[in-house]
Parts: C-alpha cells; sequence; structure tokens
C-alpha cells in the first residue's frame, strides 16, 4: 500500500468528516437562532476524544467517526395527561414503557426556565427549518463543489469534429478485443475518406448541432447511402457516405444492445468547455433525481453488498458503499497514474456526490432520519391550518414519541447496514479499475 494511497483515503475520510460538521453546523445555527437550547455539538459516535464547553453547549469529537449529532432539549414531548417536568412512569406495555423511559430521560435536561426553550414547543415552521437545514447544508455543499469542477476544471464534451477514423468494422461482441482483420470490411467513414479534423455539421440534410444529435441521425438512418455536411479546412462540403448496420450499445442505457442501426466509423473530439451557474443548477437537478431514485432502491442493492460480501459476487459499482469504501476509492484515486489536476477535479465530484447523497437519504420520512422530524413539524402544521379552518382549539403537539418504537428498529437496521458496507467495504470493495 503505497503512501499516495493512504494519503488519498485520508483527504476522502476528512473531506467526509468536514461534511458531517457542516450538516450539523446547519441544525445549530438555526436551532440557537429560535431559541432552543443545544447542550451539545459533536462529530462522530461513542466516547468523547476532545470537547470544549463554550457557553451552554460542549463542542466536541467522539472516537467512531460514523456521523455526528447535536442535542437539543425538549425533542420529546410530554404526553398531553402530564405537566412538563412532572412525567408519571405508567407503563401499559414493553414499548409504552420504553416510550415513558425516554420521555423521563427527556425530561432530566430540561431545567427552570428552559420551558420556552424546548425543541417540541417551538412553532412548527421552526422545527422544519431546524431539522431541515443539515440536509441544506449538504446540498449547498454539494452545489458549490459541483460549480467548482463545472465551472472552475470544465465538463468534457463530445464535439462533432472527428478526432480518428476506424479503418475496419468489428461486431460490437468483438470491438475493443481484438484488432482490423482481412477479412472485416471498411467504415463507411474510411471509404468515403473522411480524416481527422472534419466537423460534421448535416446528416442526410438535417443540421447536427452536436455529438449526439450527429450520432442520432446516424444510427436513425440504419444501412444505405446518404450525404454527410462538413466542414473541412473552413470549408463546406458534402460526402456521400454508405451506412453499414450494425448492433451497437443502446445511447440510453449501455447494458442494451441496439439491432441493426446505422453506423459510420468515426470517434468524436472531446473538448473541456467551462460552464456557467445555469448549467450547474440543471446538473444539479438532474443528479439529485438520479440520487432519489438511487434511495428508492437502497434496500434492493443492500441485497447485492451482502451477496458480496458473503457469497464473493461481484461488487456493483453504483451500488451503496460506506465511508470506509468511499475512503478506499480517494486512495485508487491518489494512487493512480492520472495528472494531478484530474486527481482533485474527481477528488471534489466525489465529495460533492457523496453529499448530495448523505442530504437526500437524510430526508427519508423516517426517525431518527432528519426528515422523521421532518414529517412530524409538516404535519403539526397541517393540523393547526385545518383547526383554523374550521375554528376549533389548536390541537397540542405532534407527538413524536409514540413513533420511538419504530425508531428504535430503523436506528436497528441502520447500524446493521451500516455495519455490512464496512464488512463488504474491507472483504470485496467497489474499486475504480476492473
Amino acid at each position: 500500500m503505497s503512501w499516495l494511497f493512504v494519503a488519498g483515503f485520508v483527504i476522502l475520510f476528512v473531506g467526509l468528516l468536514v461534511s458531517i460538521a457542516l450538516h450539523e453546523i446547519g441544525h445549530l445555527v438555526p436551532a440557537k437562532l429560535f431559541g432552543v437550547r443545544v447542550t451539545q455539538y459533536m462529530v462522530g459516535f461513542g466516547p468523547t476524544m476532545w470537547s470544549r464547553r463554550r457557553g451552554e453547549t460542549e463542542y466536541g469529537v467522539k472516537w467512531i467517526p460514523l456521523g455526528g449529532y447535536i442535542r437539543m432539549i425538549g425533542m420529546l414531548p410530554p404526553r398531553a395527561s402530564d405537566e412538563p417536568g412532572k412525567l408519571r412512569s405508567v407503563s401499559t406495555g414493553p414499548w409504552q414503557g420504553l416510550i415513558e423511559n425516554a420521555r423521563a430521560v427527556a425530561s432530566e435536561e430540561i431545567r427552570p426556565g428552559d420551558e420556552n426553550r424546548v425543541f417540541y414547543r417551538k412553532p412548527w415552521w421552526q422545527k422544519v427549518i431546524i431539522m431541515t437545514g443539515g440536509p441544506a447544508m449538504n446540498f449547498v455543499l454539494a452545489f458549490v463543489l459541483f460549480a467548482v469542477v463545472m465551472m472552475g476544471f470544465g465538463v468534457r464534451e463530445l464535439t462533432p469534429v472527428v478526432s480518428s477514423v476506424s479503418k475496419c468494422a468489428i461486431p460490437a461482441a468483438e470491438a475493443g478485443h481484438r484488432d482490423c482483420r482481412d477479412s472485416d470490411p471498411l467504415t463507411p467513414a474510411a471509404k468515403a475518406g473522411l480524416r481527422p479534423g472534419d466537423h460534421i455539421v448535416a446528416v442526410g440534410g438535417t443540421a447536427a448541432a452536436d455529438w449526439e444529435a450527429a450520432q442520432r441521425l446516424i444510427r436513425e438512418h440504419g444501412a444505405g447511402a446518404t450525404t454527410l455536411g462538413i466542414e473541412r479546412n473552413g470549408q463546406r462540403t458534402d460526402v456521400r457516405v454508405d451506412l453499414i448496420a450494425q448492433d451497437m450499445p443502446s445511447l440510453t442505457d449501455p447494458d442494451k444492445i441496439d439491432k441493426n442501426v446505422g453506423f459510420l466509423g468515426v470517434s468524436p473530439t472531446t473538448v473541456v468547455v467551462k460552464k456557467g451557474p445555469g448549467y450547474v443548477v440543471g446538473q444539479m437537478w438532474d443528479l439529485t433525481e438520479r440520487t432519489a431514485v438511487a434511495m428508492v432502491n437502497i434496500p434492493k442493492k443492500m441485497v447485492g453488498v451482502w451477496n458480496a460480501a458473503f457469497s464473493g459476487d461481484k461488487r456493483d459499482p453504483n451500488g451503496p458503499i460506506g465511508i470506509v469504501g468511499a475512503g478506499r476509492i480517494g486512495g485508487e484515486i491518489a494512487a493512480s497514474d492520472l495528472p494531478v489536476e484530474n486527481k482533485i477535479e474527481i477528488f471534489i465530484n466525489l465529495l460533492a456526490a457523496l453529499n448530495l447523497a448523505v442530504g437526500m437519504f437524510n430526508l427519508i420520512p423516517l426517525l431518527p432520519l432528519d426528515g422523521g422530524h421532518i414529517a412530524g413539524g409538516l404535519w403539526e402544521g397541517l393540523k393547526r391550518a385545518f383547526a383554523r379552518v374550521r375554528r376549533r382549539p389548536a390541537p397540542g403537539y405532534v407527538d413524536v414519541a409514540k413513533a420511538l418504537p419504530l425508531t428504535y428498529v430503523m436506528a436497528a437496521l441502520l447500524v446493521v447496514m451500516g455495519g455490512l458496507l464496512i464488512y463488504a467495504d474491507l472483504v470485496n470493495p467497489v474499486r475504480l479499475s476492473g
């Protein structure tokens, strides 16, 4: 293991910890702004490695760097039949006893004068802002990091300028696995005399503004004669080509094969274009949609992680990874032969994608995730609005304590999932090569 691998692992690991710390600041700032007493701000879990108290809040780092939290007083409201701070220990079953014990523990943090500084007493919209602050911070970080890549480093785009001309037409199943043979037919591009530097501007009389348009027109034409409008040495000319039919990977799904599509036999030129803010917004929206779909598929993807961990199946490169796996990818990037600029770009892109995933995951409307508290706040606001419309007394606070059984089950699942990901990342990690 080279020192570059270790350095890359550490850099990405620290980047994730900084993201977690900023996520918690996203909760901390609005909580303090709205007057909620915050007793702890911690990065990590387990025993405390280091801490300092500033005012009423203890700031620190814990030994297990797998998350973070802030502790706000009064997260659980008392029962409607109880006065705040005077909870009765009444149990009608194992879950009810657990709920009441949790209420009692929560009430112990409330000191005289804190009655209006507890989380549950805050207006529903303040609760939503406080709990949305963490994921929002991740989204802002993702946007800023993606902007650095897309606007600073630039985006690689394919242009309809010929980079190279293939000499022969090799079947798709064999492409990339062998060189040309004498028995292979010449490509239409080679027969027509196309050269590197030719700029394809039209196919069959239809303008092609970019490579995607030119590629689509060529495929849709199928086998047969057509004309290519090209610019060569600044001069516009039409070239007759006899396209052939080939089975090619689908443009929308590389795992599928499109049968008998038109084939020319040229490669496009790749250029780096620095984009503007509008492009970043569009890409962020698209990436958010894809991340949301990936979140929905997490249960199915975790089956694949289990099989990879215990059955030796190949790890899905697009499946979930843990913090250890992300660190290993960082190590591979650092140890690769890529130019330093490209390594930095990939690091930033990866950290942006991880922030986007963390933000989306925390919005899942289940406790103990932020989304569970957000859902509780929105439900409280809806109930109060409905009561106002019907001229009824304002309902009480939404009792998130009733969801504690589901919360404990969810927390256990998260622990199991995290442990499985760490184990899989150690024994069968996602690798950038192969």
